[in-house]
């Protein structure tokens, strides 16, 4: 067989406008443009979009207006696009479809599924075999076969068989713990030396059946919690005997994000707040988006509601965005404890009172100041309740001390 080339991408989504930002549309057609640009510089002999090209399945003019632009400049250049549905651009539906069909209709891509045999070949080269995404791990149990079985897979001996596609396999070493894995491994077919496969955001590459399982990653940021990701694409070189080298390519134009991850258990929400402004002041630089990550257990008295999200994204002045995320857990004193301390006879309500305020103090304090803090809250009932402002003045200097 002859030598030759390819590239496989995946999770493109472009069209995203992440947080609402039109300039986050910009940053995925952006990446998908440096694709090309590396793509035309590679010169392979096809590219692969493994599903996921567009985030919805109809998308704005601008963003179709800038791939069919990229599109034709790979197709002046010869190198066919390859493309199967993603989860995002093929609409759960058969009269919305998807904006791939036209696209294929140009003749700016091939959309594998949609032709006969659902496979592309290169003679000498490979063969290529795709197929739809069904959305989830029951259609996909149940439409796969079904396809199958309209279009066998028929890999070609003397030559390298790809399969594409675009779904979670259920293998421990792919599967994220946030998405459902769609795909059990005995449902892909066996004979093929590459699985070019999209829909999981972090880049894998292992050896699956006879050949490899590779997920090439997404080319942006889509989730905060992708940051840590690699963005790029594989290198695939396939020599004469039919041995494949994945090799991984890093894109360089996408938007740096910054996470803030921070534990702030038994803070204030005035404590948070500062800390969590002064965070992003420190790591505020031109550009970025910083997104910090609100942790921990919030004392008994305190309310998430009370923490100045204006002002922790008022910190930065470079940054893109400051787009905080608040995981925080409130802490309540639980109903069986309320009860115990206020369903009591009335000459029991000092002790039941010095209960209830200890068991609040504590969640902040040593045991010592909690007590003497709580001790000092009982002082002040009294002298409320009797309008004894000097006597309510000097409880509270005491407390100061």
């Amino acid at each position: 067989m002859k030598p030759f080339s390819f590239i496989h991408a995946s999770d493109l989504h472009l069209g995203y406008a992440q947080y609402g930002l039109e300039v986050r549309r910009q940053d995925f057609d952006r990446a998908f443009q440096e694709l090309v640009d590396k793509t035309i510089e590679l010169k392979p002999d096809f590219l692969i979009i493994a599903g996921d090209l567009f985030h919805q399945p109809r998308p704005s003019n601008l963003t179709l207006e800038n791939a069919i632009r990229n599109f034709k400049r790979l197709k002046d250049a010869n190198i066919p696009v390859l493309t199967v549905d993603g989860s995002h651009d093929s609409a759960p539906n058969t009269i919305t479809s998807t904006i791939l069909y036209p696209l294929d209709s140009a003749g700016l891509i091939i959309h594998v599924p949609r032709h006969q045999g659902a496979c592309w070949s290169k003679p000498d080269c490979c063969y290529v075999y795709g197929v739809p995404n069904y959305h989830n791990r029951h259609k996909t149990q149940e439409a796969l076969p079904k396809f199958f079985a309209e279009n066998p897979p028929n890999p070609q001996a003397g030559v390298a068989n790809i399969f594409v596609f675009h779904g979670a396999v259920d293998l421990p070493s792919v599967k994220p713990p946030y998405i459902e894995a769609e795909i059990s491994p005995d449902q892909l077919p066996d004979g093929f030396c590459y699985y070019a496969a999209g829909h999981v955001h972090e880049r894998f590459l292992g050896k699956f059946k006879d050949g490899f399982l590779a997920y090439s990653g997404c080319t942006e940021t889509v989730g905060y919690d992708e940051a840590k990701y690699a963005k790029g694409f594989y290198y695939v070189e396939v020599n004469e005997r039919g041995q494949v080298k994945p090799i991984a390519v890093d894109l360089s134009s996408t938007r740096k994000f910054v996470i803030l991850e921070h534990d702030f258990t038994g803070m204030t929400a005035s404590k948070i707040t500062e800390q969590a402004a002064q965070m992003v002041k420190e790591a505020d630089d031109e550009g970025v988006v910083i997104i910090p990550v609100l942790r921990g257990t919030m004392p008994a008295e305190a309310s998430r509601t009370e923490i100045d999200i204006a002002k922790i994204k008022a910190a930065a002045e470079k940054a893109l965005l400051v787009h905080p995320i608040v995981l925080l857990k409130e802490t309540a004193v639980s109903d069986e404890i309320v009860r115990s301390i206020f369903e009591s006879e009335f000459k029991d309500m000092k002790t039941k009172s010095f209960e209830y305020f200890l068991q609040i103090f504590s969640e902040r304090y040593s045991r010592e100041d909690a007590d003497r803090i709580a001790r000092g809250a009982l002082g002040l009932i009294e002298p409320l309740t009797r309008k004894q402002d000097e006597k309510v003045k000097q409880t509270i200097e005491e407390l100061a001390k």
